[in-house]
């Protein structure tokens, strides 16, 4: 299929724009974005949009940045098209706002955009982005941590913003230019594996292209399609489950207060709890931002019985009786807080399965019990010290409680569980204190729970009572702990 035409299925397929719709076209003057321009151009000409003009914005961070300027000058002139221009010095503004110069320099362009659509006259901004990028982007966020809303990448339309090469690969787009003979200028940083969407572009894809999968580029890019779509209708639904659910409380001041019944927040799946949670932390926290973590963290204080809170970015939650309550914080209160996300990990343990943790340098293994085994067999086990919380090493616990995988994690703001010989639930913050647990260590202890997220064994430390095995006729799962490169 000609590449103009899989640009004009993409542009109808999302809706980007239409005959009357003015585009201007966001040109660094490298061979995706000049590719996009003269797309643009060609469908101007069939009369399917009216290109506003192109638009540059100088970094100032490369000696050469002077010459792409220039560059999309003269493209906009032989386009026939009115030129708009900026500069910054992105280095500086990152140091002064202290933030990381990519970060700085994609606020200072995005910023230039919505300037020079308003002066333009123009509907919308088109950005060269293509199918690979999209690639790269779902495994730089994969390896970060995200969930749907992360892994969906780039969305063909952010509000003003469309991307109407997003389904062509950067190749295609090079030949394409190739065989008209269109120069475009090539950005010596793009081969600076120090940047890490150059490093996943240099040396991450085509790992997996000649080791794994060669049309991984284009497995990657549907995946972030699949993400996207699943997250724009789970956040379709939390919204609307949140204008049910959440109600928001009079305060004093400019602070937001809600509250949630938390018996109404548990009847939802899981999924659809962490969305409802996530946008409406979101909204309190305002600027801050709300991982994983956070909404975890949250969760689990739904899951107790007593009153307890924990402080997350720009808020407090509350458990008061039967109601959850967020109350949002100014910048400068001082309370508990999360461990920072970096300290978080979270990996799925299959039965039987091992996972390596690395953050806490040992194995986490789950086997079930030979079914050949005799009822002496596992009464000696349990004698031995293979049950409860008496093997340092070795855990034996119920089998038979378990629907799904496992989970191991390390600790979260409100964890209890029981632990045998205590009457009643404890604080995993207390149970480590009271075992002399160092302070530095505890975030490393690792944390195994059931598909419920329930705690079923404090690695090394003890089992919940729930989990026990108390009778040589029930099914017996082995959970298993050692150092990494060592023996149990």
């Amino acid at each position: 299929m000609l590449l103009i035409n899989i640009v004009r299925q993409f542009v109808r397929r999302h809706d980007l724009f239409g005959p009357g719709t003015r585009v201007l076209a966001a040109v660094s003057g490298g061979s995706d974005s000049v590719a996009l321009a003269h797309i643009l151009h060609e469908l101007d000409a069939a009369g399917e949009l009216r290109l506003a003009g192109l638009v540059h914005f100088n970094h100032q961070l490369r000696a050469a940045a002077g010459g792409d300027e220039q560059f999309v000058a003269a493209l906009g002139e032989s386009l026939g098209v009115p030129v708009l221009t900026d500069r910054d010095d992105v280095a500086e503004r990152a140091r002064r706002e202290r933030r990381s110069v990519e970060d700085a320099g994609r606020a200072a362009r995005y910023a230039f955009f919505e300037r020079a659509r308003a002066l333009a006259g123009a509907d919308v901004v088109a950005l060269g982005h293509t199918r690979d990028d999209q690639a790269e982007t779902f495994l730089l966020r994969l390896t970060r941590g995200a969930g749907p809303r992360g892994l969906g990448g780039m969305y063909p339309r952010n509000g003003d913003i469309v991307r109407p090469v997003l389904a062509c690969r950067r190749a295609d787009l090079v030949q394409w230019l190739s065989d008209f003979g269109r120069p475009f200028v090539e950005d010596e940083t793009n081969r600076d594996v120090s940047i890490p969407r150059n490093r996943v572009r240099a040396e991450l894809l085509p790992l997996l292209e000649a080791r794994f999968n060669p049309a991984i580029v284009d497995i990657l890019a549907d995946e972030a399609e699949l993400a996207r779509e699943a997250w724009q209708w789970m956040d379709a639904a939390a919204k609307e489950l949140a204008a049910r659910l959440v109600r928001p409380v009079a305060a004093q001041g400019a602070e937001l207060v809600y509250e949630i019944d938390v018996a109404d927040l548990v009847a939802l799946p899981l999924a659809l709890r962490r969305a409802v949670l996530w946008r409406t932390m979101s909204e309190v926290a305002g600027a801050r931002s709300i991982s994983f973590g956070h909404v975890d963290a949250a969760i689990r204080l739904t899951g107790q019985t007593g009153d307890d809170r924990i402080d997350v970015p720009g808020q407090r939650l509350e458990r008061v009786g039967s109601r959850l309550v967020l109350r949002g914080r100014s910048a400068d209160t001082v309370g508990r807080t999360l461990a920072k996300d970096s300290h978080l990990f979270r990996y799925p343990l299959s039965i039987p399965g091992e996972v390596a943790l690395p953050e806490a340098g040992c194995l986490v293994s789950a086997e079930a019990l030979a079914a050949d085994t005799s009822s002496d067999g596992v009464s000696a086990a349990m004698r031995n010290g293979e049950s409860g919380e008496m093997g340092t090493h070795v855990a034996l616990v119920r089998g038979d409680l378990f629907a799904g995988s496992l989970a191991v994690r390390n600790r979260r703001p409100g964890d209890r569980f029981r632990p045998i010989g205590l009457d009643g639930r404890k604080k995993l913050q207390d149970f480590f204190v009271d075992r002399k647990v160092a302070r530095a260590s505890r975030d490393a202890v690792p944390i195994v729970v059931d598909e419920m997220d329930r705690i079923v064994w404090v690695a090394g430390y003890g089992i919940d009572e729930a989990f026990r095995v108390t009778d040589p006729a029930q099914a017996v799962l082995i959970l298993k702990l050692k150092a990494l490169g060592g023996s149990a």
